[in-house]
């Protein structure tokens, strides 16, 4: 059963999108709408938009959109009740016990659990007599038994079934150990997914167990084992030790490349230190850490490996409004080890003498031409205002003013150059935003490869029929003797029995009223149809407009049809009409 309808209107009316989405993005007032950096794609120009008036959101670059419950769903990666209680709880609202299908978000705790069981077994096995193999590896890394304790950190026993059995008698299920990732199916019965293994639990921002990361004590190989995705754990969303981070003063996050670095870093006092998930960093990584901070420093492993991942890391920045800073690490081929054979204080210069993401690129610009030739200042200058024009005109004054004196090339020459590949850029970047745009809104409405050959004016029309109903129940009045089957999309047929079953009912037809029926992607593509949507000097001529079109479009179809009919199949057609 659904929730009620009578706690979702008290859930609506106690719940502002302008102040749960403001926790995570920051908005800024545009007329009678607010705007502001999209958290669900990588951009630099704001594309997200928040509807007051109609309670939802949408953005015009990636086509998230939706209400309150849809942003939380997408934004915290939760299910449709969880969200729901996150809001109620945010509200003041107490949760009706009864009255709803709560299977999805039951089997979400249920592996939650499993896996904070899990962490205390490890924990606890590793500081029994058995586990000492796992406490010596992680002292004789230089952890604290402080340190350990903190980060729950364990040891995985070397048997078969060990956790499993553990489980068991905790009162869990195989199959739900299995669902948890903890556990797998081999050719007689299940066993122990982690064997003989350090363990590190990876723990999310509200505090939640989510996965482990397993490291062998030896060279065998393999050396890491990581949780595969599960209903509570996608690696490619989550950063380890963002929990402790957040709660860091200031609003830098240093992002380092393993657990151990991070690890090693908040025992040395650097606690807003995070890493990725034994994934190489991903657009949801950098737009989760552009929620909690300003600045990020790339402490990444001095080797190749590290090198090209810190390049592709710039990258991912650069499409945000995050401000990039590299430390030239020394020393050591990663933080953990300079911080061993240096000390803190060492490391913390590091850190403090980081250089921008400018003078970072300028910098290995410069090592890759030979400056000495005029041909070498030529190429450097060129790919140098590929750089320049991300910056500010103050930056780009007092850069340009320096290569200028250090090449012995007029300022103005560059300064030319630069306003020319500047004007070039932003031609490319509108033309490619406004295309996206538009297949944005064409791909919204097309219900796949079977609506690709629908007509435009169609499209229009249906999408149209669907925004007027939204914002003038009365159009209702005409629908009496229409037939929906000729709606030939069916994402629009099912919005379109959705708010004429409940204008039938005299509910409401507010956007928030769809969250429960639609997916995360379909409350978006309402939600741009909303969006497009303007009010109507006469709805009732356009909404009968709309109509027209669908039926005339339909006609066009059955005669289009008809007429590519052989001979022989038209007369049996005609026998059987």
């Amino acid at each position: 059963m659904a929730l009620s309808d009578s706690f979702l209107q008290d859930l609506k009316i106690k719940t502002d999108i302008e102040d749960v989405i403001s926790s995570y993005v920051t908005l800024k007032r545009r007329g009678s709408t607010l705007v502001g950096l999209c958290p669900f794609h990588n951009e630099k120009t704001p594309s997200f938009t928040v509807y007051p008036a109609t309670q939802s959101f949408y953005c015009f670059g990636c086509g998230a959109g939706g209400d309150a419950i849809g942003f939380i769903r997408k934004i915290e990666n939760l299910d449709y009740i969880d969200a729901v209680k996150t809001l109620a709880q945010r509200a003041g609202l107490q949760m009706p016990e009864e009255g709803y299908d709560d299977s999805l978000a039951k089997k979400r705790r249920r592996i939650l659990e499993i896996n904070r069981a899990a962490a205390r077994f490890f924990h606890s096995y590793m500081m029994s007599e058995q586990g000492k193999a796992g406490l010596d590896y992680f002292l004789g890394r230089g952890l604290s038994k402080k340190t350990i304790t903190k980060f729950g950190l364990g040891y995985a026993p070397d048997s078969w079934d060990a956790l499993l059995k553990e489980l068991k008698s905790q009162g869990f299920a195989i199959s739900e150990m299995a669902e948890a990732g903890l556990v797998k199916k081999g050719n007689k019965s299940y066993y122990d997914i982690f064997r003989n293994r350090v363990m590190t639990p990876i723990i999310d921002v509200r505090g939640n167990v989510i996965a482990f990361g397993g490291r062998v004590l030896d060279d065998s190989k393999p050396k890491y084992i990581n949780t595969s995705d599960t209903l509570v754990y996608k690696k490619t969303n989550e950063l380890f030790a963002l929990n402790l981070a957040k709660d860091s003063a200031g609003d830098t996050i240093i992002l380092c490349e393993g657990y151990m670095d991070v690890i090693a870093m908040h025992q040395a006092g650097f606690t807003n230190a995070v890493a990725g998930c034994g994934t190489a960093l991903t657009n949801e990584q950098v737009r989760l850490i552009s929620r909690y901070a300003k600045e990020v420093i790339l402490a990444y492993d001095a080797d190749e490996a590290g090198q090209k991942a810190l390049a592709k890391a710039i990258k991912l920045f650069d499409e945000t409004d995050v401000k990039v800073r590299i430390p030239n690490l020394t020393g050591g081929k990663d933080p953990d080890e300079i911080i061993k054979k240096y000390g803190r204080d060492k490391f913390k210069g590091m850190l403090e003498g980081a250089s921008g993401e400018i003078e970072f690129e300028l910098l290995n610009l410069r090592q890759k031409h030979n400056l000495l030739t005029t041909q070498g200042k030529v190429d450097f200058l060129n790919d140098a205002i590929k750089v320049l024009y991300r910056t500010t005109p103050i930056e780009q004054d007092l850069y340009v003013s320096r290569l200028a004196e250090e090449l012995g090339v007029e300022k103005q020459s560059i300064n030319a150059q630069l306003s020319d590949y500047s004007k070039r850029t932003r031609r490319r970047t509108k033309k490619a935003l406004t295309k996206n745009i538009v297949n944005n809104s064409i791909k919204q409405n097309n219900d796949q490869s079977r609506e690709l050959d629908m007509p435009i004016r169609l499209i229009k029309a249906q999408e149209r029929l669907i925004s007027l109903l939204l914002l003038y129940p009365d159009c209702l009045k005409l629908c009496e003797e229409f037939d929906e089957t000729g709606l030939r999309s069916d994402f629009i047929k099912k919005l379109y029995s959705l708010i004429t079953s409940r204008l039938k009912n005299g509910m409401t037809v507010d956007i928030s009223d769809f969250s429960e029926h639609l997916s995360v992607d379909e409350m978006g593509r309402l939600s741009g149809i909303s969006a497009r949507g303007k009010n109507s000097m006469d709805p009732k001529k356009e909404f009968t407009d709309c109509l027209n079109v669908i039926k005339e479009e339909n006609e066009k179809k059955k005669n289009s049809s008809v007429a590519d009919l052989s001979d022989d199949d038209f007369r049996r057609l005609i026998q059987n009409t």
